[in-house]
């Protein structure tokens, strides 16, 4: 193993290369996004749209849940249509016919295919066509290409109003009826979805390839995959499988080190539960809450695919519209595992320093207050947002900013990104001191450290946008939040956090740990920081954001394949020594961390990492396979472990019965693998072969989606999801019957007048009052 000096070194150039590489791309994304018009002008001179449409369209596609009612480019939920691939394929198919009309006098469908295919050819060449004039900022049309334009909207403006004549329609995209109140707002949306569509098919001055690269799938209009996604993919696959020969040689080549000998007894016992430590008990009571009420919201947003607007015979949609139970089910699930993640660090922190700083209980206390508001009032505002209660303006501060993940209005982002900054100030005053000194665990002290710095300020990627900024833009900075600070910093900050509890228990020695994880650490992000153009391929941005994703998110996957090694060395840790049994459970949700980031992060995360398998299976169930079983299999399996680790520590060890936690592991995982296996993957598949033998249209139309087969791969998600619930049942109990049997104890000790306040981390017995070290 390398030095740890010379790691660092690495580790700071990787850094500067590469974020200075993302913010080159960043840089040629904005200069060369598909324009915005001032005007969309017909050739007679009728104006179609102006440029104010086209942006206040936008926000009143936000307004009703954005990416969480169908997807625009392919990013977004999966019930309803992607609305680029739908105007596009409705647009198309509206001009064919108005030709076949005048010169036939029969539809489209009823010519000849020789007759078709020059009609197609002409089509092409009239909407692939670049007719933007930056001298004037247009967009000239045909008159004809308007007349389609103007049918495709109407079908828009009845769609979300309440025309009789779409309910089933509305209903198999679980669109509530009258979704968009406002009839003036109806009539701006689908300028913004003719301005996705028209990108998606217009091809870049001086070039045959579109804004989007060719995407969406649509053989009408000649979408099919370029040179570039081709061969890059090739790419890819040979650098994947390049990567992980030499990821195996290397580690074969390293020099086995011997563990050292565990204690005799539990070195946790030792440590003193401060004043702030046991303040975070709240904060993981409140995880579980969290996460019960997630997993609820997604059974209902499941079944939605199933009755649209009822839940078993009740029109639900009234009251949670499917956008709105998505969007909580989404956001709740960063929400939840965020706060696990936040607590330990700041249950970790004065644990590993020995230091309380002044007034750091009421810090911590402050900062669970700001977090249930922000919780509880983005949700508030999404849902006011989703039944039209706002004006475009105030929903983009208060209400739905309709970016999956990011939904939260701006002001609940602003207090969010301040809640971080509390968190980071929190975390920095109690760490200090350790930092300060010299020991054997530096290293991992200051990853520790510089992860929570990045965790606190990255998430400010998330304010980079304004109303009005460039979808290509929004997307660039809001894969930053997604990618960069929840896949990738937290997972910093969990690596090290787990290695200072093994050293600390006497499992890994000092300087294996620290060299492990140091290198861990850049092997994830050398792929992973420009691994992030992955999501961009087709968003509005250029050929070399496909190569280099390509390349760096086939390097994401790399260390993956060792990760059975990692979860056999963490199961060995519960064997080491007899006083491992109390925490087998809280090490085995580790050891499901590694099963899950080797089949959920890299089999499925590559199965659509490649451009040319992302060309034809963007927005569908693939993708929501890969996120189920990375988002909870990855990191809220991560969260659950930290989060036992540290009720250990908070529980007297009287109270500390954890039978529960075997049912309850293995019920997650179980209903996990169920609900991957037997209905989000092959869903996924039956889609992706409607996409690429007829188009993206296809693949998320009603003959689709509502197939029969299509329901039967929904309904086989109710065993697992019941599995799956009374995994999360049983530890919610588990929970409780630690929070009852602990305030027991702990009333039996008052009342005994024993001595001592604290509790030790790992026991929670009660211990003699200690006073806070100062510096």
């Amino acid at each position: 193993m390398q030095s740890s000096k010379r790691l660092w070194w690495i580790l700071g150039v990787l850094f500067i290369v590469s974020f200075g590489a993302l913010g080159l791309i960043g840089g040629e994304i904005y200069q060369k996004a598909p324009p915005v018009p001032e005007a969309v002008v017909t050739q007679s001179g009728e104006t179609v749209y102006t440029r104010d449409d086209i942006q206040r369209g936008r926000q009143v596609w936000q307004s009703i849940g954005g990416q969480q009612l169908g997807s625009i480019w392919g990013h977004g939920g999966y019930l309803a249509p992607d609305w680029t691939a739908d105007w596009l394929h409705r647009e198309a198919e509206a001009l064919l016919d108005i030709w076949a009309a005048r010169e036939a006098g029969v539809p489209y469908a009823e010519l000849s295919p020789e007759r078709q295919a020059a009609l197609q050819a002409r089509l092409q060449a009239e909407m692939r066509a670049n007719t933007y004039y930056p001298e004037t900022g247009n967009i000239i049309v045909s008159d004809d290409r308007a007349a389609a334009m103007r049918e495709v909207a109407a079908h828009y403006v009845s769609l979300f109003g309440s025309t009789p004549e779409l309910h089933e329609l509305r209903e198999q995209y679980a669109i509530q009826d009258g979704a968009i109140r406002l009839a003036e707002h109806r009539e701006l949306m689908p300028a913004f979805f003719f301005w996705t569509a028209w990108a998606a098919t217009t091809e870049r001055p001086d070039s045959d390839i579109t804004y989007t690269a060719n995407w969406p799938h649509e053989p009408l209009v000649g979408n099919t995959p370029t040179t570039a996604t081709g061969v890059w993919s090739i790419a890819s696959v040979i650098l994947l499988l390049a990567g992980v020969g030499a990821m195996v040689w290397y580690h074969a080549a390293q020099k086995e080190h011997q563990p050292p000998v565990p204690p005799k007894s539990d070195p946790l016992r030792e440590l003193r539960v401060t004043p702030s430590m046991r303040a975070t008990a709240k904060y993981f009571y409140t995880v579980i809450a969290l996460f019960l009420l997630q997993m609820t919201l997604g059974a209902i947003t499941a079944h939605y695919a199933v009755e649209g607007h009822e839940f078993y015979g009740y029109n639900l949609s009234e009251i949670l519209p499917y956008s709105v139970t998505r969007t909580w089910h989404t956001q709740l699930g960063i929400f939840w595992i965020a706060t696990a993640w936040l607590a330990t660090g700041l249950y970790i922190a004065p644990a590993i320093s020995g230091y309380e700083p002044k007034f750091q209980r009421l810090g911590v206390n402050l900062l669970y207050v700001a977090l249930l508001v922000v919780v509880l009032g983005s949700m508030a505002g999404e849902w006011l947002a989703v039944q039209q209660v706002f004006d475009l303006d105030t929903n983009f501060y208060l209400g739905h900013q309709g970016w999956e993940f990011v939904d939260l209005g701006r002001v609940w982002q602003l207090l969010l990104f301040g809640g971080l900054m509390i968190w980071l100030g929190l975390m920095g005053r109690s760490l200090w001191p350790a930092l300060r000194a010299k020991s054997e665990n530096s290293t991992l002290l200051w990853l520790l450290f510089l992860s929570t710095v990045a965790i606190g300020l990255f998430y400010g990627a998330g304010l980079t946008w304004g109303k009005h900024t460039h979808i290509s833009m929004v997307e660039y900075w809001r894969w930053w939040v997604v990618h960069l600070w929840v896949e990738g910093f937290f997972e910093v900050f969990a690596t090290a956090v787990i290695a200072l509890l093994f050293n600390r228990l006497g499992l890994v020695g000092a300087r294996s740990a620290n060299n492990a994880t140091l290198f861990a650490t850049i092997i994830f992000l050398f792929g992973g920081i420009l691994g992030t153009l992955h999501h961009l391929y087709f968003a509005g941005t250029t050929e070399p954001v496909i190569a280099i994703g390509a390349v760096m998110s086939a390097l994401e996957v790399v260390p993956l394949v060792l990760l059975g090694i990692e979860a056999v060395e963490n199961y060995r840790h519960t064997r080491a020594v007899g006083w491992m049994r109390s925490y087998r459970w809280p090490v085995m949700f580790f050891v499901a961390v590694a099963f899950w980031n080797l089949v959920g992060a890299g089999l499925f995360g590559f199965i659509i990492n490649p451009p040319i398998a992302l060309y034809y299976i963007q927005g569908l169930n693939t993708t929501a396979n890969h996120a189920h079983a990375a988002l909870f299999g990855v990191y809220g399996m991560l969260g659950i472990g930290l989060m036992l680790f540290c009720l250990k520590g908070l529980t007297d060890a009287r109270a500390w019965k954890d039978r529960l936690l075997a049912p309850a592991f293995w019920l997650l995982n179980g209903g996990l693998a169920a609900m991957t296996f037997f209905s989000l993957l092959p869903a996924g598949i039956y889609q992706a072969w409607a996409s690429v033998a007829v188009g993206l249209w296809y693949a998320r139309s009603p003959e689709i989606v509502q197939s029969p087969l299509m329901d039967t791969f929904v309904w086989m998600r109710v065993p697992g999801d019941i599995i799956f619930a009374a995994g999360a049942v049983l530890l919610a109990v588990f929970a409780l019957r630690l929070w009852w049997g602990n305030r027991r104890h702990a009333m039996e000790a008052a009342t005994a007048e024993t001595s001592g306040a604290g509790g030790a981390l790992g026991s929670g017995a009660p211990a003699a009052p200690q006073a806070p070290r100062k510096e």
